[in-house]
């Protein structure tokens, strides 16, 4: 994933490019957005600033520079949103590691910048703790695998100061925490607040395949036992049980994953007044909230000092928590790992973890200001598909001319979805009975913020896009549709066009200006329904423009294909791996490929780069990306198969480009092989709990060859229909009752034996 470098970036680039101010424009090819958003009516959805490769984040200054990160490392800046050319602001691409959801994420600028001229970043560490960078590169290799043992990394804030040039020239760690065994829900959001203090969170770093309390070599260390220990319950805490290190017991290191910080932007250090301000942990003096699994946006309700944030799910809930005061001296928990949305997890909870049966007992976890289910729609008559989601964006109105519907409104986006939906207030107040759908189709938004003139911005990862939404309550720009019957054929080609599709939202009647020979003039035809033939082989891009009565236009492009010209774009062949490949977790892929183009014949592997991503489906068949890793300027190379939960696929997609700039792209899906697991227990109806679902027997899973897959037994628990209660006794694989087995070649049976618990035998 990212930017392509360039020879003449490699030849400059150092642990930080100091004072390096080099024009994009030529470099970085725009990417065109999978679909086009829809807003409603009297908004607009329009680029603001476009050309970026794998975008995160976005920060607008006081003076009016516009800063965006790059998942690569590289922080970009353009001088305002009407300049064109951006410039390296800072290059942090050798110790960012830009691996699966890895990378540079969050970026916040100083509130009295450019007095103070500090620019503040966090991003992915490529070191493991104590270590330095890189450590493993923008890959993990097998051993130790991503989703095996994982390759470990941290986290690290950093201030940047800005040098004349208006460059960085310098980068002050502020923070390197954040252990990470697995290649997610790692570092995240930057925002200052209104008492000036640096807000900064991360994720905790666990598996997102099994219930993870580091019973897999516990490479982060966590107690009660040293790195290289598999963990178990009870006394386990380590995986996703990071995220409620707050509450370990005394002596115990406290750790950042899942929590929010409030720390001084110039020492990293936490603020007086926070929670834990007079403990002798360090680390337990920054933090302000915990109990999050991937709280990776948040933001400050503009004239209060309430912080709400957008905690990314497992199975079932993604949450908007909110802090009433963010500077008062309570520390919110917000229960992961052991509550997802209100309810229990099961997977941790079947575990019987101390860390969350004595929250279970002793209760005081906060519940989500708003919860949505997977499975269901946020707002029932939304467009947007439901499934798998990412709750990636949190943004308030503020100071734009919206319509006072939309006055203070929460602004929150989901990235998996493709939406963002404005939550509209009541009693002054976010309130979920006026939730409506805001942005939908948007090509992966993974941040919302108030921008210029009070808009609502949108970076849109996948389209390498900053983007505005506007709104005007005068007249409304029409919309231009064309037609082309036949779009292509042998020459002589007579060509029927129809612009009869294009519409105006106020109604009025259009007037139309055809541009049929491709020469960028408006001037060969004005009727509604032009006819031309075309006699020359070739692609013409025919353009057809329509003026409301106010005035505004729109144009539109079809494309009409005359007779067999040259290729443009040239056009990649992937030989293997095919789609008759069935894979299985850990198995090693040989990937191999090759392009032609008409302008410049076979083209050399420099131009050739390849993309593995996993596509994560839900039950109901909408699926979403996680980009895994890019092979740049290679022919040949292999991969190990991942890791991840069934139902998914892996797609391998290789770009070819010619020596014009012009790409073409060829993409294979591969399929896993799949194994049924079965459970039963004795008594049947017992519950069992299979990575984070608990089920009664008896019941299968379809899981992935290889696979990691946590199960446990609760125990005691009644079982009906007498409802007695039984105490566990055994698996029939001989595992301890919470444990991992990983998925066989062939179907398998597991079974959990229980025993009647009675007066002279109980539990």
């Amino acid at each position: 994933m990212g930017l392509r470098r360039p020879a003449f970036l490699r030849t400059t680039r150092r642990a930080l490019a100091l004072g390096l101010v080099l024009p994009l424009a030529a470099v970085v090819a725009p990417v065109v957005p999978h679909a086009t958003a829809a807003v409603p009516a009297g908004f607009t959805d329009s680029v603001a600033i476009g050309g970026l490769s794998s975008p995160t984040a976005a920060a607008f200054a006081p003076d009016g520079r516009v800063f965006i990160a790059e998942k690569s490392g590289l922080v970009k800046v353009f001088d305002s949103l009407a300049d064109t050319t951006a410039t390296v602001f800072a290059d942090l691409r050798t110790q960012t590691q830009d691996f699966w959801d890895r990378g540079l994420l969050g970026l916040a600028v100083d509130p009295a910048f450019p007095a103070r001229p500090y620019v503040y970043v966090s991003y992915t560490y490529d070191a493991m703790p104590g270590g330095t960078a890189p450590r493993w590169g923008d890959t993990c290799p097998t051993p130790p695998g991503a989703t095996d043992d994982g390759c470990v990394v941290t986290g690290r804030v950093s201030q940047l100061t800005m040098g004349s040039a208006g460059t960085a020239v310098s980068e002050k760690p502020l923070i390197t925490e954040w252990c990470q065994q697995y290649p997610s829900h790692s570092i995240g959001s930057l925002a200052f607040g209104p008492d000036g203090a640096l807000y900064a969170g991360g994720g905790d770093g666990a598996s997102f395949n099994f219930t993870d309390y580091g019973q897999v070599k516990n490479l982060c260390g966590d107690p009660p036992s040293p790195a290289g220990t598999n963990l178990a319950p009870p006394n386990a805490e380590g995986g996703a049980l990071r995220s409620q290190s707050v509450r370990r017991p005394a002596g115990q290191p406290v750790l950042l994953n899942g929590a929010i910080l409030r720390i001084n932007p110039d020492t990293g250090e936490g603020m007086p007044g926070n929670p834990y301000a007079s403990s002798a942990d360090a680390n337990a003096r920054r933090i302000v909230a915990y109990g999050m699994r991937n709280q990776f946006r948040f933001g400050f309700r503009p004239g209060t000092s309430e912080l709400w944030s957008g905690d990314v799910g497992w199975g079932t809930w993604e949450e908007i928590n909110r802090i009433p005061n963010a500077a008062d001296p309570v520390a919110e928990n917000f229960g992961w790992p052991c509550f997802e949305g209100t309810a229990r997890q099961s997977g941790y909870d079947g575990a019987n973890l101390t860390r969350c049966e004595s929250l279970y007992s002793a209760g005081g976890q906060t519940a989500p200001y708003y919860a949505y289910n997977h499975s269901a729609k946020v707002v029932a008559t939304d467009p947007c598909p439901t499934g798998g989601s990412s709750v990636s964006g949190i943004a308030f109105e503020t100071g734009s001319n919206y319509p006072p519907a939309y006055s203070g409104a929460l602004f929150f986006a989901d990235s998996s979805r493709g939406c963002i939906w404005a939550m509209q207030t009541e009693a002054g107040q976010p309130s979920a009975n006026r939730l409506v759908p805001f942005v939908t189709g948007a090509n992966v938004p993974v941040q919302v913020l108030s921008g210029p003139g009070g808009d609502i911005f949108y970076v849109a990862l996948g389209a390498g896009q900053l983007r505005r939404v506007t709104y005007s309550s005068g007249n409304q720009a029409p919309t231009a549709v064309a037609t082309a019957t036949p779009a292509s054929g042998p020459a002589p080609l007579a060509v029927q066009f129809n612009g009869a599709g294009s519409s105006d939202p106020e109604g009025g009647a259009l007037t139309y200006a055809w541009d049929l020979d491709a020469d960028g003039q408006y001037d060969d035809s004005t009727a509604v329904n032009p006819a031309r033939t075309y006699t020359t082989a070739g692609v013409v891009n025919v353009g057809l423009r329509v003026t409301d009565p106010a005035g505004a236009s729109a144009t539109t492009v079809v494309a009409v294909t005359v007779g067999n010209p040259p290729g443009e774009n040239p056009v990649p062949v992937i030989d293997t791996p095919t789609t008759a490949l069935n894979w299985h977790v850990g198995q090693t892929v040989p990937f191999a490929g090759r392009a032609a183009d008409a302008q410049d014949g076979e083209l050399p592997a420099s131009a050739l780069s390849w993309r593995l991503a996993i596509r994560h489906c839900a039950a109901n068949g909408t699926c979403h990306t996680h980009n895994v890793q890019d092979f740049n300027g290679v022919a040949s190379g292999s991969f190990v198969a991942p890791d991840h939960e069934y139902p998914s696929y892996l797609q391998l997609t290789l770009t070819a480009t010619d020596s014009s700039g012009r790409t073409g792209s060829k993409t294979v899906d591969l399929q896993p092989r799949t194994v049924a697991l079965s459970f039963t227990s004795q008594p049947s109806q017992a519950l069992l709990t299979v990575g984070g679902i608990e089920q009664r027997t008896p019941f299968s899973r379809t899981v992935i060859v290889g696979s990691n897959n946590s199960v446990s037994a609760n125990s005691p628990q009644n079982v009906p229909p007498n409802n007695w209660k039984y105490a566990w006794t055994s698996w029939s694989d001989g595992g301890a009752r919470a444990h991992n087995v990983v998925a066989p070649a062939t179907p398998t049976t597991y079974r959990a034996n229980f025993r009647l618990c009675w007066l002279l035998n109980p539990c």
